[in-house]
């Protein structure tokens, strides 16, 4: 019996997302996510889907990520599809920062292993949780591949010209400073399907990404290939985002520290959990923002004009950069069903070729879709991401050799 199943796990500080797919048609057989991991009030909510099979849930201590995979495993040996299944090809992890060394899915071994933890400093708050996850599914199934599926490989084609920063090249190679971008697995699924979307090789159409979620990122790739991103050396860098401030002049932190005096760690905070929409309105879910816009609520309505005119800029830059453009998609939780966003997102752009029409961009599907008007210079389009199906995707190609 050849193995096609692929187990997705995405493991955070104290959360364990997954999902088991089989790579015969990219089916999803179970998913499920263990949240609140080492509390009393840890819980497990695991949907088996074949055969109509009824979520279960589970509430009481997990002391930890073994224990969390263990349960895991407990819930999919229930519904018959067990981590000791001959069926079971291999783990893949999402991995948050691969640096310069990552820029493919990797079967990891001690040497990868040593590596990602190397990194952490440039990922202290998401590399940690990765590595556990990895751990323990190797303690779980030391003879199965885990694979490691980085959100900053598809982001390492990007010339120098991009990804370096204007400072002095000794401190920043010293220190890894330079430019990595972020959510890649959601941008390459997203290109290439908005490119079977057109019916076209993605080898010949050009892009902008932009994913829209609580954390925000854009990308210009041309050709299938990221050629420029708005995430940088963090996830801070770029758009406005629901709790981050994305780009601001570097010299805000040092006025914080000398006029301000703010530590390091309260500034940290600030720019990640207390700035963007959040610090702008006090929300962050831009459906609470836009029914506050729509009752007149000055404060929100700034917060959504200040989100609109990052998120053009970059579309502008980025129009430059590619000097072709293709389609402009939109994708995640915000890009995929805020309607008001992606229609002020191009407003005004009718110059760039861009533009929605009213009653498609009014529709509310599941599926990949075209929301300009028929026969627009440039595709603005709808595209739900799915990072799962592409670390799926990405680790079975590399174990089914």
């Amino acid at each position: 019996m050849t193995a096609t199943r692929v187990l997705v796990l995405n493991s955070g500080s104290s959360s364990v997302k997954y999902q088991l797919l089989d790579m015969r048609d990219s089916s999803r057989l179970a998913m499920g996510l263990v949240e609140r991991i080492g509390e009393e009030s840890s819980r497990l909510k695991h949907t088996p889907l074949t055969d109509g099979g009824a979520s279960r849930e589970r509430t009481g201590p997990i002391p930890d990520h073994d224990a969390a995979l263990k349960a895991v495993a407990a819930e999919l040996a229930a519904d018959g599809l067990g981590l000791d299944s001959p069926e079971l090809a291999a783990i893949g992890h999402r991995v948050v920062h691969g640096g310069q060394s990552f820029t493919h899915p990797t079967v990891v071994d001690d040497t990868v292993l040593a590596e990602i933890e190397r990194l952490i400093p440039v990922a202290p708050l998401h590399n940690p949780a990765n590595l556990t996850g990895i751990r323990t599914a190797r303690a779980l199934r030391p003879d199965l591949p885990q694979v490691a599926v980085f959100d900053t490989a598809f982001h390492t084609t990007m010339p120098e010209s991009a990804a370096r920063y204007a400072i002095d090249v000794e401190t920043a190679d010293a220190h890894r400073i330079r430019r990595y971008g972020f959510h890649g697995t959601s941008h390459a699924y997203v290109s290439r399907a908005t490119a079977e979307l057109l019916g076209r090789d993605p080898a010949e159409v050009n892009v902008i990404v932009l994913h829209l979620g609580n954390g925000a990122s854009a990308s210009a790739v041309e050709g299938g290939r990221c050629v420029d991103t708005s995430m940088g050396l963090t996830p801070l860098e770029g758009l406005v985002m629901g709790t981050r401030s994305g780009d601001v002049d570097p010299a805000v932190i040092f006025h914080l520290m000398r006029v301000g005096g703010m530590s390091t760690d309260e500034i940290d905070t600030l720019l990640n959990k207390k700035s963007g929409l959040i610090g702008l309105c006090g929300d962050n879910d831009m459906r609470e923002i836009r029914r506050r816009v729509d009752e007149g609520d000055e404060r929100a309505k700034l917060a959504f004009d200040i989100y609109i005119h990052r998120l053009k800029k970059y579309i502008g830059a980025y129009c430059a950069v590619l000097g072709r453009v293709d389609a402009v998609t939109f994708t995640a939780g915000v890009g995929e069903n805020a309607a008001p966003v992606r229609e002020a997102a191009v407003a005004g752009l009718e110059g760039l070729g861009l533009a929605v029409d009213d009653e498609l961009n009014a529709v509310r599907s599941g599926e990949p879709r075209l929301i300009s008007p028929a026969g627009a210079r440039v595709a603005v389009a709808v595209v739900p991401t799915d990072e799962e199906l592409e670390i799926a995707t990405q680790t079975y190609a590399l174990v089914a050799i």
